[in-house]
């Protein structure tokens, strides 16, 4: 995945210390109840559509945004789905990161289905009864979308 301008110039100071970032996942369904997904370039895994906000970009938009940049749909974010608070995670280069989630429901209003940028290597519209290979992640953030529930969080204990 792209790593954003403004993590490359916290990186140049704080090396490879856990950072601690915002990021937001899409779940986008079309009318027909179909789910997007995109196919990694990182890791060649099926996967929801995600990213980092920039500085002072509000989370919806940024899920929009990331949801056109790597499929070229466009999509009105609905309601929060989850927030959570992930596990920290280092990557080969031994950055380490930790992020805060926020997954939001959106609907498709445009656009086709197609790989848009150099993250993913396949986009596509997905059956809830015929979903690729998928992350717990994902499974989970799809499931909580599909409810009518409130937004869903771990609880204090």
């Amino acid at each position: 995945m792209a790593t954003p301008d403004f993590i490359r110039e916290i990186r140049a100071t704080a090396g490879q210390q856990l950072l601690w970032l915002p990021g937001v996942t899409a779940i986008v369904f079309d009318d027909e109840q179909r789910v997007l997904l995109g196919r990694r370039s990182d890791n060649y895994k099926w996967s929801v559509i995600g990213g980092i906000p920039d500085p002072g970009e509000q989370p919806a938009v940024c899920a929009v945004r990331e949801v056109f940049e790597e499929t070229a749909v466009r999509c009105v974010v609905e309601r929060v789905v989850l927030v959570q608070a992930l596990n920290p995670v280092t990557y080969d280069n031994g950055d380490t990161c930790q992020y805060m989630d926020i997954t939001f429901r959106c609907r498709a209003v445009g656009g086709e289905a197609c790989v848009n940028d150099d993250e993913s290597l396949e986009v596509g519209w997905f059956g809830l009864d015929a979903l690729p290979e998928l992350n717990e992640f994902a499974l989970t953030r799809i499931k909580q979308a599909l409810t009518d529930g409130p937004t869903w969080f771990e609880p204090m204990t």
